[in-house]
């Protein structure tokens, strides 16, 4: 089965492509092929070809951002969160392998939740995200840039102060302009979420007025849908016009009426929404002033909560505006809440690593790279294996972090970075300590909580019995070996009917031989004849004429029985079995084995 997968999160960077590999490991485990195309903070990468699309059986779409979906029309998809890509990806290749997934007719996108108002919060919720995805970049690259200035002086920037120096001036103006453009990217690609071309051009002024009549960040996203809706609108309204106006449709007409449209809405609207980003930010100035623990457990908890969504986003996107006002303090607590999460991970991981199974404990580890560097994503696969334990001791460790922050007056005058911008922080080693001290707490807690892992195995041992094993087959044709391997199944109570899965068996080997080269063969069947999956294994010294792809004997046949509606458990099984005896060794060691325990143990252990 071919199955297509499109990935996409606000700021490009994690969850995309975490997104990717979680889909990727999840249809190779289920024995299907996929190509997955990345909406990333660079652009699209391995983007679907229409012969793809042409080709395709199901298509998942795992976005938070928009992206194309016309052109599934008539596919089969699946349209779910980025979020979802990541924790549920085998949950979705299964549903697209069951032929459950719904057809896209183009005037409604279904998605796992049909509920109509959920459908709608989440749509809002992309057009808002689409918004700061492009924004964030401007907002990294400014900050740092006049983070960077502040390394020759505070006022380095100013001509009246002797620490003035003309380099310095100039990095901080060109940092000033990029920040400058926040609110305008931010309203512009909100509309242009909604409603294309035309929205971006009326969201882009929209934003412009809203940054230039201190409507600030909040007139920014009143702008942005404003903008979309408006755009969205007046299209939809034109779309009876002639052919031949075309062009004055899209150049002058609906140009003129969103732009000046919006633009007299926002003149009306910026002066409140002006003075509610006052009220906002006198209030967190009260809440800074007064109580850096309640401050600290509030930022905390939003940072952790969903680690890069909206929740999450709200805290940063808070701190990037008051940092543009001058106020280092608020972002030094954000960035400790950020970084937190992935480092508890990996230090439990380096403290005790028995509560992580292999994969698990190279990927902890990896977050050590990724808390650094202010990614906070990495710790959203633990989180999504045990959320109800998991969760709260990450948002307890990020809110400890933060309030110890505030407590030292801490000042971090970038607003990414984590550790690489050790340099511009005014209190770096306090910082760093401030951080570990949230991150140790949680690692201990995730130690207590977790229990030991379980060793990985290739399959499950109770799908391997020695009553179903074989050391030495008596025949040498493909029917009769076949015949003995399904009579060692009915013997151990396997089957209910014997000839009614070998009919099975024989049905699959007519379409193709499962002597896949190697010596090995993995005749497979699935009937209401088998009682409990299991899977018979038999060795033999003359060797078997099985129709092998390479045209040699075979020496190691293992032969899959599930019931008729396990199809997850037959994909599975296959899938595992065909990844270990892929190896050209697993033959030669399999020959070695004199006993049939030691044949189960060589199987199922990784």
């Amino acid at each position: 089965m071919k199955l297509l997968g499109v990935t996409g999160c606000p700021t490009g960077i994690a969850h995309t492509f975490m997104a990717e590999k979680a889909l990727k490991a999840a249809a190779e485990k289920l024995g299907c092929q996929i190509k997955v195309e990345t909406n990333g903070a660079i652009g699209v990468e391995n983007a679907l070809t229409e012969a793809d699309i042409k080709g395709a059986d199901a298509i998942i779409v795992a976005s938070d951002k928009s992206v194309d979906l016309d052109r599934f029309n008539g596919k089969p998809v699946l349209e779910v969160s980025v979020g979802d890509g990541v924790s549920k990806a085998e949950e979705l290749v299964q549903a697209c392998l069951s032929g459950k997934v719904p057809v896209r007719g183009g005037a409604v996108i279904q998605n796992l939740n049909p509920r109509q108002n959920q459908n709608a919060a989440r749509q809002i919720y992309k057009h808002l995200m689409n918004g700061v995805s492009h924004m964030l970049p401007l907002v990294v690259a400014g900050g740092v840039l006049i983070a960077i200035s502040f390394l020759w002086g505070i006022y380095s920037f100013d001509p009246a102060s002797d620490q003035y120096n003309p380099v310095a001036a100039m990095i901080k103006s060109v940092g000033g302009y990029s920040m400058g453009l926040m609110v305008t990217v931010l309203s512009g690609f909100i509309a242009q979420s909604i409603g294309g071309r035309p929205g971006l051009l009326a969201g882009l002024v929209g934003g412009a007025i809203a940054a230039g009549t201190d409507a600030g960040f909040l007139g920014g996203i009143v702008a942005g849908f404003l903008s979309g809706y408006l755009s969205q609108g007046v299209v939809r309204s034109l779309r009876r016009l002639p052919r031949q106006l075309e062009g004055l449709k899209s150049i002058f007409i609906v140009p003129i009426v969103t732009i000046g449209g919006v633009g007299i809405l926002m003149m009306l609207f910026a002066q409140p929404c002006a003075a509610l980003n006052q009220w906002m930010m006198a209030a967190l100035s009260k809440i800074q002033n007064t109580s850096p623990v309640l401050l600290g457990i509030v930022i905390g908890c939003m940072c952790a909560f969903d680690m890069g969504g909206p929740v999450n986003k709200a805290a940063y996107v808070t701190g990037t505006v008051l940092l543009g006002q001058g106020n280092y303090y608020f972002m030094a607590g954000v960035s400790a809440a950020c970084i937190t999460p992935p480092l508890v991970l990996a230090i439990a991981a380096t403290i005790k690593r028995n509560r992580f199974s292999e994969d698990d404990r190279t990927a902890a580890l990896v977050n050590y790279v990724l808390g650094f560097t202010h990614i906070t994503e990495g710790a959203i696969p633990f989180a999504a294996k045990n959320p109800l334990k998991v969760i709260p001791i990450l948002m307890l460790s990020s809110s400890i972090s933060a309030i110890t922050t505030y407590l030292m007056r801490v000042e971090v005058p970038a607003p990414h970075g984590g550790f690489l911008i050790l340099g511009l922080v005014n209190k770096p080693v306090v910082w760093v300590l401030c951080i570990l001290l949230g991150s140790f707490v949680g690692a201990v807690l995730y130690i207590f909580v977790t229990p030991v892992a379980k060793k990985n195995t290739a399959l499950p041992e109770d799908l391997l019995k020695e009553e179903t094993v074989c050391l030495s087959l008596e025949n040498t044709g493909k029917e009769e070996v076949i015949d003995e391997m399904v009579a060692m199944l009915y013997a151990d109570g396997v089957l209910q009917e014997a000839e009614a899965f070998k009919k099975e068996i024989i049905k699959r080997e007519k379409i193709s031989s499962t002597a896949f080269g190697n010596g090995i063969a993995i005749p497979h069947g699935k009937s209401r004849a088998v009682r409990m999956p299991r899977v018979a294994v038999g060795l033999s010294k003359n060797g078997i004429l099985f129709d092998s792809s390479d045209g040699k004997p075979v020496y190691a046949v293992f032969m899959i029985a599930v019931g008729e509606n396990e199809d997850k458990v037959h994909l599975q099984l296959l899938s595992a079995l065909s990844k270990k005896l892929m190896d050209p060794k697993f033959l030669s060691r399999l020959k070695e084995c004199t006993g049939k325990d030691q044949i189960i143990r060589l199987i199922t252990e990784e």
